[in-house]
C-alpha cells in the first residue's frame, strides 16, 4: 500500500447476562458510557479502538473516572434494541450508536442522550429535527452517504466506460436505507444505468443472494456501508474477483479488502470526533443543543491490483488524486 497524504427493558436485559457482567456493572467508576455498534466484535476492532483513544485524549481514563460498556449488535436489529435496553438498566450517561444500533438507542429510551455516527442523513432517518439544532436525544457525525453516491458511480464509469448496469447491495438493518436506495437509483438513472437491488440481513442471506448476483451478470457493483456490507468485505471481494465484477463503496477498508474503489470520509477520525460530543454532554449540554457535524475532508482509495486482474486501466487523474492505492 502507498500512502499520499492522511485525511483528515431494564432488569430483564441485564438478568441473564451472568456474574461476571453483573460484576462489571457494580464495579462502575465514573459515569458510564455504552457503545452499540452494528456489525460484530470484529468488524468494530478499529472503530473502538479510535473511540478509546479520543476519550483518552480528552482526559478520560476506564476504570478511573469513566466506564465504557461495549455491546456488538451483530447485524440484528433486535440485538441492538436488547443492549439499548441493557445499558439503559446500567444508567448509562449515554450511549453511542452507529449502524443498527442509532435507532433503537434514539427510540428506545427517548430521555438518554445518544451520540451516533450516521453514514446517511440523520433528519431523514428521524434520529433529529435539524443538523443545526437537532432538537431530540440525538446529535452526532453525518458521513454524507447520499452526497456521495454519484461520484462513486462517476469513478467507476471512468474505469469502465461501457458501463450500463449497476447492482446494489445492502441490508435492510441500514438506517435509512430506502432513502440511500432512491438516491442510488436517482444517481443511476443521470448515468443512464439499471439498477438491480440485493438485500440482505445476514451473512448466510447475503451468500444466499451473490449466485443471483452473478446471474444477472452486472457490469459494477455498489455496496452500502452498513455493518453487514463492512464485516463481510472481504467475501465479497473474493466473489466480485472471481465474477470480474468492479465495486465500490465509501470507506477505504474496501478497497484494502480487495475491491476496486472507495469514496468517502475516514471513519476512526469520525468516531474520534464523536468523543467531543461525549465529553459536552458529560459536562451538562444537552444533545438538542449540539448542532451535527459533518465530515470536511473526503478520501479516495483505489485497489492497483484488482483493476489489473481485471483488465481495467487506471486513469492517471485517478491514481493520482487517490490518497491510497492499494497494490
Amino acid at each position: 500500500m502507498t500512502s499520499r497524504r492522511a485525511f483528515i427493558g431494564g432488569s430483564l436485559a441485564i438478568a441473564g447476562q451472568g456474574p461476571m457482567r453483573l460484576a462489571h456493572a457494580q464495579a462502575a467508576r465514573g459515569p458510564r458510557v455504552g457503545l452499540i455498534s452494528g456489525g460484530t466484535a470484529s468488524d468494530s476492532q478499529l472503530l473502538v479502538a479510535a473511540l478509546r483513544a479520543g476519550l483518552q485524549g480528552l482526559g478520560y481514563r476506564e476504570g478511573e473516572n469513566i466506564t465504557l460498556d461495549v455491546r456488538h449488535a451483530d447485524y440484528s436489529a433486535e440485538r441492538a434494541a436488547a443492549h439499548a435496553a441493557e445499558l439503559a438498566a446500567l444508567k448509562s450517561a449515554v450511549i453511542v450508536a452507529n449502524g443498527a444500533g442509532i435507532g433503537p438507542a434514539c427510540r428506545l429510551v427517548p430521555s438518554m442522550p445518544v451520540v451516533f455516527l450516521h453514514s446517511g442523513d440523520p433528519v431523514v432517518a428521524g434520529f433529529v429535527d435539524s443538523f443545526a439544532r437537532p432538537g431530540r436525544n440525538a446529535t452526532g457525525v453525518s458521513l454524507l452517504a447520499l452526497d456521495l453516491i454519484p461520484k462513486r458511480i462517476e469513478l467507476l464509469a471512468q474505469m469502465r466506460p461501457d458501463m450500463r448496469r449497476l447492482a446494489f447491495l445492502c441490508s435492510p438493518e441500514h438506517p435509512g436505507q430506502q432513502h440511500e436506495l432512491r438516491a442510488s437509483r436517482e444517481a443511476a438513472e443521470r448515468f443512464r444505468m439499471t439498477v438491480d437491488y440485493h438485500e440482505a440481513r445476514t451473512p448466510a442471506e447475503l451468500a444466499a443472494a451473490l449466485p443471483t448476483v452473478a446471474a444477472q451478470r452486472p457490469h459494477a457493483a455498489m455496496l452500502f456501508s452498513d455493518a453487514l456490507m463492512v464485516g463481510q468485505r472481504k467475501e465479497l471481494a473474493a466473489f466480485f474477483l472471481q465474477h470480474n465484477i468492479p465495486s465500490a463503496a465509501g470507506w477505504v477498508g474496501f478497497p484494502e479488502a480487495g475491491h476496486l474503489l472507495s469514496y468517502g470520509p475516514q471513519r476512526p477520525a469520525a468516531w474520534r470526533r464523536l468523543t467531543s460530543f461525549v465529553d459536552k454532554i458529560l459536562k451538562g449540554t444537552p444533545p438538542a443543543e449540539l448542532p451535527v457535524e459533518l465530515p470536511t475532508v473526503i478520501e479516495m482509495a483505489v485497489n492497483r491490483r484488482t483493476a489489473t486482474a481485471m483488465k481495467l486501466a487506471l486513469p492517471a487523474t485517478i491514481v493520482t488524486r487517490a490518497d491510497q492505492v492499494f497494490d
